[in-house]
């Protein structure tokens, strides 16, 4: 008998195993898929449910750690299953079943499409989100493009490089930034968008907290709305993003860019990053606008330090285990410099890097500054997964 160890942390060495042996394609993905291991956290847990998984467990393999009021479950995607199936469910663990379910079928079949005003984006391979910047006070290259010109120039240099969608921001959100007014921002953000619709260079996206300023960037050709308060800002953004059919990227951060340095306090940075973009996400939901619609975005550097942000991408399974797409916006960031000494004009490298990786633990759109090497980091990363 000859054993050879397979690799554990993607599917894919399964997939390739049964395809070599004859497998069809799509069954040799969702057979590895359901052979994969899965670690869940449960929380809320009474004691007859705790008592409930344990029997659950010791019956079916699984192994299972508990405390008063959280479960830890390990097991293979397959024996996960039952619990999912209310015909197969242990008595007492009733509650489990839609909540699993739904995060074993995105894991099984995660989404492929972003619904966005006027197209699809598909997402079967890495999208660029190419950042246009025309504020005078962005961290990274706040003046260089606040002209129109200079605005336009910059995006074609984007989509040059591979970006599918451009992302206008009027308003800079780097740690300590003083609030701009509604009009000052759409007065920045209307016209740029207006050009580069007239050029046919988009899809569009806006940066913006602000309904009144999402209301301009629509009307100006903006197909998506990029809110880094997570719709927490202006409670009425999520119904103008609902009423007009846009995308949204629901960012997640604590407090406003001049408070969130302080509020940057976890116990578990990724599971807590995570609930609170679903409860975000959910916002959204209720609002009106359509779970197809919406992408979320951990918010790297918003409210997390550097050590938070390298915990939160190493385990960005967790907030890709919500069952929305993921957007990731690493570029330049203060924690890719504590980790390599580079300044801000010098991390384009870095921010590649940290792409890639994204990529590897399931993020599908990436928001970056200068697209070149994010875009070609990106093409290495892909290469290594494939889809049934």
């Amino acid at each position: 008998m000859k054993l050879t160890p397979l690799a554990a942390h993607t599917p894919e060495a399964v997939r390739a195993a049964l395809a070599a042996r004859g497998w069809d394609a799509q069954p040799a993905w969702f057979a590895a898929t359901g052979v994969q291991a899965l670690v869940v956290l449960l929380e809320d847990v009474t004691e007859p449910q705790r008592e409930a998984l344990v029997r659950w467990g010791a019956k079916a393999g699984a192994d299972v750690l508990t405390g008063e009021g959280w479960a830890l479950v390990s097991a293979a995607a397959s024996r996960l299953a039952p619990l999912a199936r209310p015909d197969r469910l242990p008595p007492g663990l009733e509650d489990l079943a839609p909540e699993l379910g739904r995060f074993l079928a995105s894991y099984a079949d995660p989404p492929r499409r972003w619904e966005i005003a006027g197209r699809t984006l598909s997402l079967d391979h890495p999208v660029l989100i190419g950042i246009v910047n025309v504020t005078p006070d962005s961290f990274s290259d706040g003046g260089r493009f606040s002209t129109v010109d200079g605005a336009v120039a910059q995006a074609e240099r984007l989509v040059a490089e591979g970006c599918e969608l451009l992302d206008v921001g009027g308003e800079s959100t780097r740690p300590g930034a003083a609030p701009v007014a509604p009009l000052e921002e759409i007065g920045r953000v209307a016209p740029v968008i207006e050009q580069l619709a007239r050029r046919g260079l988009g899809p569009l996206s806006v940066d913006t907290r602000k309904a009144a300023v999402a209301r301009a960037a629509l009307a100006a050709g903006a197909a998506v709305i990029n809110d880094v308060s997570g719709l927490a800002f202006d409670p009425d953004l999520a119904r103008v993003v609902a009423e007009s059919g846009a995308g949204v990227i629901v960012m997640h951060m604590r407090g406003t860019p001049d408070t969130m340095d302080g509020l940057a306090v976890y116990r578990h940075v990724a599971a807590e990053v995570a609930a609170e973009l679903g409860a975000a996400a959910a916002r959204a939901e209720h609002a009106g606008v359509p779970r197809e619609r919406i992408v979320v975005d951990p918010g790297f550097g918003f409210a997390k330090g550097p050590e938070q942000n390298f915990r939160l991408l190493d385990e960005l399974a967790t907030v890709v285990g919500l069952g929305y797409p993921v957007a990731v916006g690493p570029s330049r960031k203060r924690f890719l410099g504590a980790a390599t000494g580079r300044p801000v004009e010098d991390r384009d490298r870095a921010t590649a890097v940290a792409c890639a990786l994204a990529w590897e633990r399931g993020a599908r759109l990436f928001r970056v500054h200068d697209a070149a090497l994010a875009c070609e980091a990106l093409r290495v990363a892909g290469a290594t997964t494939s889809t049934p």
